[in-house]
């Protein structure tokens, strides 16, 4: 199995404020001549890794390996289909500043907007308090972009969000008819209360670069969620041959608060991509699985990053995903799983794990119909039927 290095934890140790200050016996006048001064803020060099954002402690302890349980592999056409497994580094940011005076947390009434390329920004500050929010800039590799970001509604906050598919969608989306696009992978980093004082209160003076230099903890996090998902086909044999490439997965956070990182309050169903694999080697047997990677905002009203070690996750909100499999003998069938315990469990991402024994789900005669289905309980030849996992 790959190990995928290019996505997780995102560790950024310092955004540097930087003035260029003449430096002289004289200096005094020269720092008071106006009120400002230009600073360089530079954004460190990101690294991400997937294992490390993963290694979150579930049940109260238990170390969670996600290799271990990802029986579906990450091969080079998955690369393809879905991108790469986890998270891409970003090469460019968005910077938003909130100059709030002489009065550090006090509401916003304006704000400066770039776009920081590479690594630095250099800008004018006016002495006083700066708020800061960053973000990734966001690239994809057809052009396409399926995220994006509401500024108009208050200075407060930046709301992340995407747009509807034409896919309709049943379970748990209750003020929406149709399901969601996937957001790319986000990073967003806040903070408040920055002071840029004219006596320089809090900088330190590099001699070899003739620079004062004001040094701020910040580190940029994840505010997408990545999920693995695979259905384990045993005793197969044929019988189902095919997927749609469509799959869904219900209760999900429709927005993304970037400044708080809590997700939104409405649940929806989240669109992805899905394929099968066949004689895929699971301890010793061959299976075929439905697998996909997909991007979430995550669970309703939670920030997962905050999340206490043992503290049960409950959003009131139930989760079910949906495949549509293709039979020997050409009908489709929709299979409709609950997975809310394994989303609730592995709350900032993780494997989301289904195994079906095919020996027990008969074949289909008429199409539009679901071998399984965890909401509906009604059976009848080519409709539903509840299935023991």
């Amino acid at each position: 199995m790959q190990s995928f290095k290019d996505g997780g934890k995102v560790l950024v140790c310092l955004l540097l404020f930087v003035f260029a200050v003449l430096v002289s016996c004289e200096r005094e006048p020269e720092l008071h001549l106006h009120r400002g001064a230009p600073v360089t803020i530079k954004v460190p060099v990101i690294n991400l890794e997937l294992e490390t954002y993963w290694n979150y402690q579930l049940d109260y302890g238990v170390t969670y390996d996600w290799e271990a349980e990802w029986m579906y592999g990450w091969d080079a056409f998955d690369v393809e289909v879905f991108g790469h497994i986890g998270y891409a580094e970003p090469t460019s940011f968005q910077l938003r500043r909130y100059f709030t005076g002489d009065n550090p947390y006090a509401p916003h009434t304006q704000v400066q907007a770039h776009l920081i390329e590479g690594n630095s920004f250099q800008g004018d500050f006016d002495w006083g308090f700066w708020d800061l929010l960053v973000w990734n800039d966001i690239h994809t590799i057809d052009g396409i972009q399926s995220l994006n970001f509401d500024e108009s509604s208050t200075l407060e906050y930046v709301t992340a969000y995407t747009n509807q598919t034409m896919v309709p969608t049943r379970y748990n989306a209750p003020r929406y008819t149709r399901s969601f696009y996937e957001p790319e992978g986000l990073f967003s980093v806040y903070s408040q209360d920055n002071e840029v004082s004219e006596d320089l209160k809090g900088f330190d003076y590099d001699p070899v670069r003739n620079l004062y230099v004001k040094r701020l903890d910040m580190v940029l996090q994840p505010v997408t969620y990545i999920y693995l998902t695979q259905v384990i086909l045993h005793n197969n044999h044929n019988k189902i041959t095919g997927v749609d490439g469509s799959a869904n997965l219900s209760g999900m956070a429709r927005t993304m608060n970037l400044n708080t990182q809590v997700a939104g309050s409405d649940a929806i169903t989240v669109n992805y991509k899905v394929r099968l694999k066949n004689d895929c080697d699971m301890d010793g047997e061959k299976v075929d699985i439905v697998g996909g990677r997909l991007m979430t905002f995550g669970m309703c009203n939670i920030d997962p990053n905050r999340v206490a070690r043992g503290e049960t996750v409950d959003d009131k909100t139930r989760h079910f995903m949906d495949v549509n499999m293709v039979f020997n003998n050409g009908i489709d069938s929709t299979f409709v799983f609950d997975v809310t315990d394994q989303v609730r469990q592995k709350y900032k991402g993780g494997v989301i794990t289904i195994e079906l024994d095919m020996d027990t789900i008969p074949v289909p005669t008429r199409s539009g119909g679901s071998a399984f289905d965890a909401v509906v309980k009604d059976y009848e030849d080519g409709g539903t039927q509840e299935f023991e996992m």
